[in-house]
């Protein structure tokens, strides 16, 4: 084994990817199946998920999880944290990538849609962590502690121009309360970061390349370009490497120098 694969290297780990069906997930999916890892990832759009599974599959190891991913209901995360359990008996890393948003004008925004992004973003992610902390810990030592890695956003902590109150206000949460877990489950050699990404072309985002156009979206990241799929990949790949073994409650910004250079 060389060093790079024995430092950076993630094969043989059993990773759980939420949200894993497209966008953001499905590239650190992609990244960890073709680094070796056994990877299972779950979606609330179960066929989206299984051609995910099936495709990345050609590279590795992907299963899709029957359940369906909905973390933000007790009931679907039931159904994950059972799902995993009858397949595996340890967890070494898990993704929290899940998430949603809601765009409004301040006089118009729906309580309703406040409460969908909390939800998933903020409750569903706290639980579901809660739940899987016995399958992580079974995994985890001291010298190569179980990984926990939340997907957050710039936008919690760089104030987006867009009337997005509820998902600004929810990753800025759910990095808080990222940083409040690594502080509680250091003791039971867990780690707890946060990937905060920047104008990733998913979905979420896709409405305002369409607007506004990618050039114009890019005067606003130094670095001139979208984040891409080797970006999110990469990062959590050395989030989950015996390289970040020592590292915990940090909030890393994959933007282009977006949010800490504007």
């Amino acid at each position: 084994m060389s060093y790079l694969d024995d430092i950076l290297g993630v094969a043989d780990k059993r990773v759980l990817v939420t949200g894993g069906g497209r966008g953001i997930g499905e590239s650190i999916a992609e990244g960890f199946v073709r680094a070796g890892a056994k990877v299972y990832i779950c979606s609330r759009k179960t066929e989206t998920c299984a051609a995910t599974a099936a495709r990345l599959s050609t590279f590795g190891t992907c299963i899709a999880l029957p359940a369906k991913g909905d973390i933000a209901t007790g009931e679907g995360r039931a159904g994950i944290v059972a799902a995993m359990s009858e397949r595996e008996t340890k967890l070494d890393v898990l993704v929290n990538n899940a998430g949603a948003l809601w765009a409004a004008p301040l006089a118009e925004y729906p309580e309703s849609g406040w409460d969908k992004v909390f939800d998933l973003n903020v409750k569903g992610l706290f639980f579901l962590i809660r739940d899987l902390v016995p399958m992580l810990e079974a995994a985890a030592s001291k010298n190569d502690p179980a990984r926990v890695i939340n997907i957050g956003s710039i936008d919690g902590f760089h104030i987006p121009k867009h009337e997005t109150y509820a998902y600004s206000s929810s990753k800025a949460a759910s990095h808080q309360l990222s940083i409040h877990l690594a502080d509680q489950l250091a003791k039971r050699h867990i780690t707890v970061n946060v990937i905060a990404p920047g104008m990733f072309p998913s979905k979420m985002m896709q409405g305002t390349l369409d607007r506004v156009g990618e050039e114009k979206v890019l005067e606003k990241v130094p670095l001139r370009r979208l984040t891409g799929p080797d970006d999110m990949a990469g990062t959590a790949i050395y989030l989950a490497s015996r390289a970040a073994s020592y590292v915990t409650g940090a909030v890393i910004p994959v933007d282009g120098g977006t949010a800490t250079t504007l």
